[in-house]
């Protein structure tokens, strides 16, 4: 039998004399930026539409499933517009907010031919065949929010809204003090 074990104790951690370096913000920013116009492009349709009506012509004469794609595309383009505020100002639920967003824009655009009881290929063809500025707001929709939503995925995009600067940089180690001149 051997004399008893000895464990090591934890010894205290030092700090490293390089603060980690910041990274690179390049992703949240894109994000945000491109959230801004999204929100504009999923606002669009459903301002659109209610300008567009007569004026004796009711909300209350749309179909449910009109008004529920109407909601989705104005929450979508609130949610947006929030979360490229927010990520702007380096929140990370900003981020969380854009991916919401940017789905929600996506179902919406995917849900606009079931609320309007048509299948989606002949959707498409008409709404591709008219052109106009319709047409380009929701190609540009699109484009954003698959954007958007990738460029708030990715692990970039987090470390630079979870990072956050030391205190003191130039004092951080101890004993490291500036002198004292009296």
């Amino acid at each position: 039998m051997t004399g008893p074990r000895r464990y090591p104790l934890p010894q205290p951690s030092r700090p490293s004399p390089h603060p980690p370096a910041r990274p690179s913000g390049a992703t949240a920013v894109v994000a945000g930026l491109l959230g801004l116009p999204a929100s504009v492009a999923a606002g669009y349709v459903p301002v659109r539409i209610f300008l567009d009506m007569p004026a004796e012509f009711s909300l209350a004469a749309l179909p449910g499933k009109v008004l529920l794609d109407l909601a989705t595309y104005l929450v979508a383009a609130l949610v947006l517009l929030i979360g490229a505020l927010a990520m702007l100002f380096r929140a990370t639920a900003g981020a969380i907010m854009l991916i919401i967003g940017g789905l929600t824009a996506l179902g919406a655009l995917l849900g606009e031919s079931m609320s309007a009881g048509i299948p989606f290929g002949r959707y498409l063809g008409a709404m591709f065949g008219r052109g106009g500025f319709a047409m380009a707001d929701r190609i540009t929709l699109v484009v954003l929010a698959v954007l958007v939503t990738v460029l708030a995925m990715l692990p970039p995009t987090f470390r630079h809204l979870r990072y956050r600067s030391p205190i003191l940089p130039a004092y951080a180690r101890a004993g490291i003090y500036p002198p004292q001149r009296w």
